[in-house]
Parts: C-alpha cells; sequence; structure tokens
C-alpha cells in the first residue's frame, strides 16, 4: 500500500497490518533459514520497507493525537 492510503486507516487498523507484515517477514526468514532459498528474495526488502512505513505512520498519528 502507498502512504496516503495508509495514512487514511485507522491506529488499531495500522497495528493489524503491522503485525501481519511482521508475521510475513518472519515467515520468510524462517524458509530462507530452512529451505535455502525464497520464490521471490525481492519480496523481504519490500517487507521490510512497508514494516518501516508503517512504523512511521503509526508514530505520526499517536503524535496527532496527543496533540489534539
Amino acid at each position: 500500500m502507498k502512504a496516503h492510503e495508509l495514512r487514511e486507516l485507522t491506529i488499531t487498523e495500522l497495528k493489524a497490518r503491522l503485525e501481519d507484515e511482521e508475521q510475513a517477514l518472519q515467515d520468510m526468514k524462517f524458509n530462507r533459514a530452512i529451505a535455502g532459498q525464497l520464490e521471490n528474495p525481492a519480496r523481504v526488502p519490500m517487507t521490510r520497507r512497508e514494516i518501516a512505513r508503517l512504523h512511521t505512520i503509526i508514530t505520526e498519528k499517536e503524535q496527532e493525537e496527543s496533540a489534539d
């Protein structure tokens, strides 16, 4: 998802999506360790970027909430 699409979600939805992405990253790392390769190795950095994007947007929304 693009950042502007994520900003439309609530903090609860963002945190749920963050958990899903972190679980997906763990699964990819586990599969790479066991099988030695992934179907799409480029997905790992994309997932890491998505996690970072989610952390950033969650922090922004929490700061907005505390400022109000």
